[in-house]
């Protein structure tokens, strides 16, 4: 991508409509070069996700979703980081990913009923069966 900066330079965020558009062209791009070649070896993603565009695009559609209103495992909710400033929020993710250190929070689990009065975990992060 176009951001082959080093890790704390800084860089220009997008409008949301332009970063939907950018990403929207190298999704397009991506499947077009997996349909034509089922064995293509994609080398590049790591940059497309640290792709301002891309940061900015994941960041609306989180925080336009009806789940926005509550507090993901960071305790953090979309409102907050809007309040604190998205771009900031967003170039900090951005430069932690570039230096190799960011690390997700661990998923937040729920037991939720199934039939049989058996329960299973909601948001387990392992491919284990069920509990």
């Amino acid at each position: 991508m176009s951001e082959d900066t080093g890790v704390d330079a800084p860089v220009a965020w997008s409008e949301a409509e332009s970063a939907e558009l950018r990403v929207r062209r190298m999704q397009v791009k991506l499947h077009r070069w997996a349909v034509v070649d089922h064995g293509f070896r994609f080398d590049d993603v790591f940059n497309f996700v640290c792709e301002p565009a891309t940061l900015v695009v994941a960041f609306v559609r989180v925080a336009g979703n009806t789940g926005a209103r509550t507090a993901g495992v960071d305790g953090l909710r979309a409102d907050h980081v809007q309040a604190f400033g998205a771009e900031a929020y967003l170039d900090r993710i951005r430069s932690q990913l570039r230096a190799g250190l960011f690390q997700p929070m661990p998923v937040r689990e729920r037991m939720i009923s199934k039939a049989g009065r058996k329960l299973r975990r909601l948001g387990r992060s392992h491919s284990g069966a069920d509990a």
